[in-house]
C-alpha cells in the first residue's frame, strides 16, 4: 500500500512519544536504551487551531492518550496553526493519504461528502445531549455518514467532541437580523456556514481561519461567529467590541483518519486507537461545557458588551431567518437525514 508510506513512518522515540507513554524528563535522561521501545508507527495530525484552545489541545491530548492505550506502539506528530494547510487543505490532505489524521467542522467534511454538512445546520439540535448522541461514532446516524465519507473520500471519523454554540461578535451592538443589512461578517467557507451568516441578514465573506484576526483587523469583515473559547483563546476581544449569544450553531467537531491508515492497523491497535478517541471524546467535551459560562464572563471583564436574550437580544427573529433559507437552500437535499437526527433520543 504505498500511499500508506507517506502517513506512517517507522521512527525513534521522540519526547512527546515517552510523555505520552507516562515518562517524566527525568526518567528519558536515564533511559539510553529507550530507543528499543520505539513506536512502530507515526501518524501526522494537521490541524488549524491555536493550541491553546480546547480544539487544538484536544489534538494533543489525543497523541497522549494513544501513546498510552497502545503501550507506545503508535505515536502521534500534531502539526498545529495551519502548518501543514488551510481547512480545504487539511480535509484533502487526509482524503489523499498526504497526512493521517485532522479535525474539522461537520461542515468542511461536507466538503468530502455533502451530507456530513447537515450536522451543522443552525438551530438543529434540541441541546448538547442530543447533539452529542447523534455524533457519536456508534449512533445510527454518524455510522450511516461514515460509510458514505469512506465509499466518497477514504476517510473516516473516529470521534467527535462539543465544539461550543457558535455566536457572532462585531464592532457594535447587534439585536436583530436587520441590525446586519450590508455587514460583512466571515464565514466559515462552506456552504452551510455562509447560509447561516447570510440568514442571520448579513453579508457573509468567506475566509479561512488562519486569516480572520487580519481580516478583522483590517476591516475586512466587521465580525465572525464562533464558541467563545476560540473567541477568548485567541483575542479576539482586542479587535471586537460585542458578543452577541446567538448560539446559532451548535458545533460537534470531527477527527478524521485516513482510510488505509485505519485499515492498516492490527485489531489491538484500532482497539488502541478506539479507546483513546473515546478517552479524549470526553475530556474535550467537559473542557468546553466547564468553561463556556465562565469563558463568557472573563470576555466581559475583559470589556467586551455580552448581549443576550435579557439584554434585548430578538433570538427568535435570528431563528425563523436562519430558518427560512436553510429551509430553501438544504431542506429538499438533507429532509431525510434531518428526520434521522430529529428521531435520535
Amino acid at each position: 500500500m504505498t500511499e500508506r508510506k507517506s502517513l506512517i513512518r517507522s521512527t525513534e522515540i521522540t519526547r512527546r512519544t515517552a510523555l505520552g507513554m507516562g515518562l517524566g524528563a527525568g526518567a528519558l535522561a536515564l533511559m539510553p536504551g529507550l530507543a528499543q521501545a520505539a513506536p512502530s508507527l507515526t501518524l501526522r495530525y494537521g490541524h488549524n487551531n491555536e493550541p491553546a484552545s480546547v480544539a487544538g489541545a484536544q489534538a494533543d491530548w489525543f497523541a497522549e492518550a494513544l501513546g498510552q492505550s497502545s503501550g507506545g506502539d503508535i505515536a502521534v506528530e500534531v502539526f498545529p496553526a495551519s502548518q501543514l494547510g488551510k481547512l480545504q487543505e487539511l480535509a484533502e490532505a487526509v482524503s489523499l493519504g498526504s497526512i493521517a489524521l485532522s479535525h474539522n467542522t461537520a461542515g468542511g467534511i461536507g466538503s468530502l461528502y455533502e451530507p456530513f454538512a447537515a450536522l451543522d445546520t443552525p438551530y438543529l439540535y434540541r441541546d448538547v445531549d442530543h447533539l452529542l448522541k447523534v455524533t457519536d461514532v456508534n449512533s445510527p446516524v454518524m455510522q450511516e455518514l461514515n460509510e458514505g465519507l469512506i465509499a466518497a473520500a477514504n476517510v473516516r471519523v473516529i470521534y467527535a467532541h462539543y465544539f461550543g454554540r457558535r455566536n457572532l461578535t462585531a464592532n457594535k451592538a447587534v439585536y436583530a437580523p436587520a441590525d446586519l443589512a450590508g455587514v460583512k461578517i466571515r464565514a466559515v467557507p462552506f456552504p452551510i456556514y455562509t447560509t447561516a451568516v447570510e440568514g442571520m441578514g448579513a453579508v457573509a465573506v468567506p475566509v479561512d481561519w488562519s486569516e480572520v484576526p487580519t481580516a478583522l483587523a483590517t476591516g475586512v469583515v466587521a465580525g465572525q461567529e464562533n464558541p467563545v473559547n476560540v473567541v477568548l483563546s485567541v483575542k479576539l476581544y482586542d479587535v471586537q467590541s460585542h458578543l452577541m449569544l446567538t448560539g446559532h450553531m451548535s458545533n460537534a467537531e470531527m477527527v478524521v483518519m485516513n482510510e488505509d491508515v485505519w485499515q492498516g492497523l492490527s485489531a489491538e491497535q484500532k482497539q488502541a486507537v478506539t479507546t483513546a478517541a473515546e478517552e479524549t471524546r470526553i475530556k474535550a467535551t467537559n473542557a468546553i461545557l466547564d468553561k463556556e459560562e465562565s469563558e463568557t464572563q472573563e470576555l466581559r471583564d475583559l470589556g467586551m458588551t455580552v448581549i443576550g436574550e435579557d439584554d434585548g437580544l430578538k433570538l427568535e427573529e435570528f431563528r425563523s431567518s436562519v430558518k427560512a433559507l436553510v429551509d430553501e437552500r438544504f431542506g429538499e437535499k438533507f429532509g431525510d437525514l434531518y428526520a434521522k437526527i430529529a428521531a435520535v433520543a
